[in-house]
């Protein structure tokens, strides 16, 4: 549904984004996770028409977005971090409008328009002036205006933010409904808002891409990817010696007292290629340990993110 190949973006000397490529299949949520400045905004542009790249190409639904934009842009519908609201204006007026401006015939304006406000859960709101909403309302708008022609293709920038933790749950569960009917790319910044939403992540640092997955693989394939807990009891000063012969065995931290008297809470790092429970077990327990606990604990995409951008920058 959407092709992005070699994508570069020139601002005059700088250069936002630098030899992007990826693509995203129809009806797939995709997150585009990176820290301010990274490029995602820039990207999503080019995506949405705004910009022409510098280099490289992107096609929306088969349609080239420089050399068809407005082939390319009827299948698109546009969030932007701060949506074009016009606030002195109602919310069924503005959607009315934007639904025009789109395309839509008059035949189909008011129908589709009753879906929209349904679907965003915007119920009795259609007289309201927008500049009377709250934010949480304004964003579901701003949705609305994106969707009001039945687009193949969503992009979402930021879709979340400023809102409250109850707004920010509602437009996630929104925004997840929509998958399989739309095709979604959400940029965002704020890490939950991909485990919780997405399908796939990429992962962009400096206008480069330094990881394209799923949030499981991710984590799986990384160095240091897997951690496991364990509660023991015994002499832990000797625990590291023990268990760093252990293959694929990479950190041993030795963590505070456990909840009963001595008992203490031990950290290892493995590969996360290999499942070595089993191994780590037997030697607690061959080395004289008593073993309360023991359960594996994930990199959370945190620590993901984490790790990519830090070898990023340190290359």
């Amino acid at each position: 549904m959407i092709q992005v190949e070699h994508l570069t973006k020139r601002f005059g000397l700088a250069t936002a984004v630098q030899d992007v490529s990826f693509e995203v299949r129809k009806g797939e949520i995709l997150g585009f996770l990176g820290p301010n400045g990274a490029g995602k905004t820039t990207t999503m542009r080019v995506l949405a028409g705004f910009f022409p790249p510098s280099d490289g190409r992107a096609s929306v639904a088969g349609f080239d977005v420089f050399e068809q934009p407005l082939e390319a842009k009827k299948r698109v519908g546009y969030m932007p971090e701060q949506p074009p609201l016009y606030t002195e204006m109602s919310v069924d007026a503005f959607l009315r409008f934007v639904g025009r401006i789109k395309g839509l015939p008059a035949d189909k304006l008011e129908p589709r328009l009753g879906e929209v406000k349904e679907l965003c859960g915007l119920h009795g709101t259609g007289q309201r002036l927008i500049k009377h909403l709250s934010k949480g309302y304004k964003q579901r708008v701003g949705l609305a205006q994106a969707l009001i022609h039945d687009p193949e293709v969503l992009i979402l920038d930021e879709p979340t933010v400023g809102l409250d933790p109850k707004q920010i749950i509602e437009v996630r569960e929104l925004i997840k409904r929509l998958a399989g009917i739309h095709t979604i790319i959400l940029s965002t910044h704020i890490l939950p808002e991909v485990s919780m939403t997405c399908q796939r992540v990429i992962i962009i640092n400096k206008g480069r891409i330094v990881a394209v997955d799923t949030p499981e693989n991710l984590t799986s394939q990384l160095r240091g990817g897997e951690r496991i807990e364990l509660e023991v009891r015994g002499p832990v000063d000797t625990l590291p010696t023990a268990l760093g012969t252990v293959p694929h065995v990479k950190n041993v931290l030795i963590g505070a007292p456990g909840p009963h008297d001595g008992h203490h809470t031990v950290s290892v790092d493995v590969d996360g290629q290999h499942d070595v429970r089993h191994l780590i077990a037997r030697r607690v327990l061959d080395s004289g340990f008593e073993l309360y606990q023991l359960k594996t604990q994930a990199m959370t995409l945190e620590e993901i993110f984490l790790q990519l951008t830090t070898e990023e920058e340190a290359a």
